[in-house]
């Protein structure tokens, strides 16, 4: 296998621990250098794995032993540390979403061309049983030619749980930029490109009150939109509508069903990796559960960026910095046509990802 490769991680806060358990002891990897803004947060998480430095961020993305940079910051200071890491001669592996601009995400690309290096972005729920199940059964006829696909996530908010949920209220937050890079990615996963969008969008109210930490009780404002609903135009001819809101309280609706012209498909939440798909065929009488049949077994947040290391010339990364730039594009045309009140073109799009085959849990 050679030697491991070298990450360095900016980023130490909740999300970055379900990466940090991933990615220990994987031979495939060695983490060298961490930084987050708070110093003594690094120094505890270096002194975690042995050989990892804890550093600033800026002298992390200048130190010429990380070979890719894995950027856990938040959404809006994305652009901001992919650009410094990549000119600085270092690959990229982003949390979502890739910028909170479509024009940020695209200077992200155009400089990583340029410097010759590398970009792939989350979400890699996408490389789980529960998408990667559905494709195949897509992909194997099971529901015929796609017509359409639902795709609905309502929620009272992160608020309620997040003891510091502020820059989800704030622009490049909102349901749509926060939870919709993980519904969109399964769909171009599932149904391919987007080619148009039509959005609407509201907003409930204009405060939140935080629920839960040492801030309980704090009023913050809300200054996106909370309640986002879209009309997805895919490349191969497939229709999908899309609903995210902060702004509800349930839904029985599945995550995403996808209807061909003889079944339709149930698929798992796309911010989990596993889950059941189930199957309903034309004349059946009920719904049918699907085994398992492609994707990481027991995936968990990081098996992207494993992925995207063992990506070569045959097979190209499935969680890559362009698919990212599109779903960043769909997501952004989505609340521009809201604002607009028309449909949008999108600039941009990417060959759909290639599929995972079933992968052991041991083998990954």
């Amino acid at each position: 296998m050679g030697d491991p490769h070298r990450v360095g991680i900016v980023g130490l806060g909740v999300i970055s621990r379900a990466y940090l358990d991933t990615l220990a002891g994987r031979p495939s990897v060695r983490i060298t250098a961490v930084a987050d803004l708070d110093a003594t947060r690094a120094t505890a998480v270096a002194a975690e794995f042995p050989g990892a430095e804890a550093m600033t961020v800026e002298g992390l993305l200048r130190d010429s032993d990380v070979q890719t940079v894995l950027n856990l910051t938040t959404p809006a200071a994305h652009a901001e540390i992919a650009l410094g890491a990549i000119a600085g001669g270092r690959n990229v592996y982003s949390e979502k979403p890739l910028a909170t601009t479509f024009d940020d995400g695209k200077a992200i690309i155009e400089a990583a061309a340029a410097a010759g290096v590398g970009v792939a972005c989350a979400p890699d729920t996408v490389l789980g049983t529960g998408t990667q199940t559905a494709r195949a059964a897509i992909d194997a006829g099971l529901v015929g030619r796609p017509l359409a696909a639902l795709a609905v996530m309502v929620t009272p908010g992160h608020e309620r749980w997040h003891p510091n949920p502020d820059f989800y209220y704030t622009d490049g937050g909102g349901p749509l930029l926060d939870m919709g890079p993980y519904y969109v990615s399964a769909l171009v996963h599932l149904l391919g490109p987007v080619r148009s969008v039509i959005g609407a969008s509201s907003r409930l109210r204009g405060e939140r009150v935080i629920g839960s930490g040492p801030r309980t009780g704090e009023r913050i404002p809300v200054e996106v939109d909370t309640h986002v609903s879209a009309v997805l135009e895919h490349v191969g001819g497939a229709i999908s509508t899309l609903t995210t809101s902060f702004d509800g309280t349930a839904t029985t609706a599945a995550p995403i069903e996808v209807h061909g012209e003889t079944g339709t498909l149930a698929v798992p939440d796309p911010n989990h990796f596993d889950g059941e798909v189930r199957h309903f065929g034309l004349g059946g009488t009920d719904w049918r559960p699907l085994e398992p049949s492609a994707g990481y077994v027991g995936g968990t947040r990081g098996i992207g960026l494993l992925d995207y290391l063992a990506a070569d010339a045959r097979r190209p990364a499935r969680v890559s910095g362009e698919t990212a730039l599109h779903v960043l594009e769909t997501l952004r045309a989505v609340l521009r046509s809201s604002a607009e009140g028309r449909r949008i073109e999108l600039t941009t799009s990417v060959n759909r990802p290639e599929p995972v085959p079933l992968i052991p849990a041991d083998q990954w």
